[in-house]
């Protein structure tokens, strides 16, 4: 399930509205019980910036999807698509499928929120 939102007088929408929504959002959805099976919730807004850059990004959006950029040992780029689990000093945690796959900072160009099919 995707939910886009908004503020209602047209200003711009920050990572930390995305977050802050998040979490009720889910929890109405829960109570709700309109789904039957597993869904992931995304948030987004077309304010909001697709790469992460600092580590309170890469708390606030722990669980997303995400799209990692990378470059291995000839530099060919490519790419990982997963949800994120967490960065540490030495590399970003992705959950790919249900397998954790750390990559090593030194190969990451970026990291970019993304949907689930990239």
């Amino acid at each position: 399930m995707h939910v886009s939102i908004r503020h209602k007088l047209g200003g711009d929408v920050s990572l930390d509205d995305c977050a802050n929504f998040n979490k009720p959002m889910s929890e109405a959805l829960e109570a709700s019980n309109l789904f039957k099976t597993a869904y992931v919730l995304e948030i987004s807004s077309p304010g909001i910036g697709d790469y992460l850059v600092n580590d309170r990004d890469y708390k606030t959006f722990k669980g997303f999807p995400v799209e990692v950029i990378c470059k291995d040992e000839t530099n060919s780029e490519f790419r990982e698509i997963g949800l994120l689990n967490k960065r540490s000093s030495e590399h970003v945690q992705l959950n790919i499928k249900g397998k954790m796959n750390r990559i090593p900072l030194k190969n990451i160009i970026g990291v970019r929120l993304t949907t689930q099919s990239g």
